[in-house]
């Protein structure tokens, strides 16, 4: 009896032995899952074959990108090499070979297609001195360009393909931006491929910069690099809002601060061009500066409430119409000036040969003069405004 007991409680001891070997390596053998899910609480992940939750559109970009990116191409520049004035010297070439033949230059840009007839926008010094231009569409068509028009005081040109069924980019309102906007930067940085950057709009209005004559640039901080001078500066609704156009850099790469043409400023370049050849601005011929708060003392004003002629030329518009040195003009054609910029901007908006009022303030008092403005030439210097 005893030695029955003994296997008896043996045989237990072994099945319950295995049975809790089942239990935990198997225990779907007894109909009970491996999930510890309903004891402690985790995030899963989707399994396989599940489609995944939808990206929240109010945080992503993906609409404002779809529709600016097509619009959005690559220019890529030509410039045939230049022969040294002794390389048809045998004997110079015997010794030094072909170094007086210089390699041939080529550049790289970005450009907006904004109408359907094929223009396209860019910076001048992307396709500048260029011998051969080249558009590369975001779908790869290509098509060799034609240069309507520049404008070197904007750093502006206009060039034209003919392609049809054009994908256009609709113009914003830049003049409706506001610090803190957010903003995306289209182009081909590098010559990598179109590239979208985000960020917001840092600054605006930012003027003596040295960049160009006339400067009203937006400050960004979406990454801009060489390659991209020409591309798009867009809203969340992918409205162009600028055209890239420079960037401040140690380096050479992005460091955070990137500058772009208004597209109020690139709107009017446009249809100048294409409606005159040219831009035409005006021009008074004054030498302006800014009035400092010594200035502003002595003639009653506060500071920053116009800027102070310190020079007119001889026979110039300005001094037709009796502006004289000392003179302070507060407003051009209705529109209050507080900066030399926005006075060489008002003037060179106003329209030659039609006479416009220039507000003055002289130290006998306040009066209103009729000024009839040249044609601006270019080559005139910076002094004559």
């Amino acid at each position: 009896m005893k030695r029955l007991w003994l296997l008896f409680a043996q045989t237990v001891t072994v099945l319950v032995a295995a049975l809790f070997v089942v239990a935990t390596l198997q225990p779907q053998w007894l109909g009970r899952s491996a999930s510890v899910a309903s004891v402690v609480p985790v995030l899963e992940a989707p399994s396989l074959g599940t489609a995944p939750a939808a990206v929240d559109a109010s945080s992503s970009f993906r609409s404002a990108a779809r529709a600016a990116s097509p619009a959005v191409v690559s220019i890529n520049t030509s410039k045939a090499a230049v022969s040294g004035a002794q390389s048809a010297d045998p004997w110079f070439r015997f010794f030094f070979g072909d170094q007086a033949q210089s390699q041939p230059q080529t550049g790289l840009g970005s450009g907006v297609i904004v109408s359907p007839a094929g223009y396209v926008l860019t910076n001048n010094h992307v396709i500048e001195e260029a011998d051969e231009i080249e558009v590369i569409l975001n779908d790869g068509r290509k098509s060799a360009a034609k240069v309507i028009g520049t404008d070197p005081e904007t750093d502006l040109a206009i060039l034209k393909i003919e392609l049809t069924d054009l994908p256009v980019i609709t113009l914003g309102n830049s003049d409706a931006l506001e610090i803190g906007d957010q903003v995306l930067a289209i182009g081909n940085p590098f010559g990598v491929g179109q590239t979208v950057t985000s960020g917001i709009v840092s600054a605006l209005g930012r003027t003596q910069l040295g960049i160009n004559t006339f400067e009203n640039f937006i400050q960004t901080d979406a990454a801009i690099n060489p390659g991209n001078s020409g591309g798009a500066l867009v809203d969340v609704k992918g409205h162009l809002m600028g055209i890239n156009t420079a960037i401040y850099s140690r380096s050479g790469g992005s460091m955070g601060i990137g500058f772009a043409i208004p597209t109020s400023t690139a709107r009017n370049v446009l249809d100048a061009i294409v409606r005159d050849g040219q831009v035409t601005r005006g021009w008074i011929g004054v030498e302006p500066q800014d009035l400092t708060p010594e200035l502003a003392e002595s003639f009653g004003l506060a500071p920053g409430a116009g800027v102070v002629i310190t020079g007119v030329l001889q026979n110039g518009p300005a001094a037709q119409a009796g502006i004289r040195p000392g003179d302070v003009i507060t407003a051009v054609g209705g529109k209050p000036v507080s900066t030399v910029p926005q006075l060489l901007s008002a003037v060179a908006a106003l329209q030659p040969g039609t006479a416009s009022p220039l507000d003055v303030t002289r130290r006998e008092g306040k009066l209103q003069v009729q000024v009839t403005p040249g044609r601006r030439n270019v080559a005139r210097q910076a002094s004559a405004r």
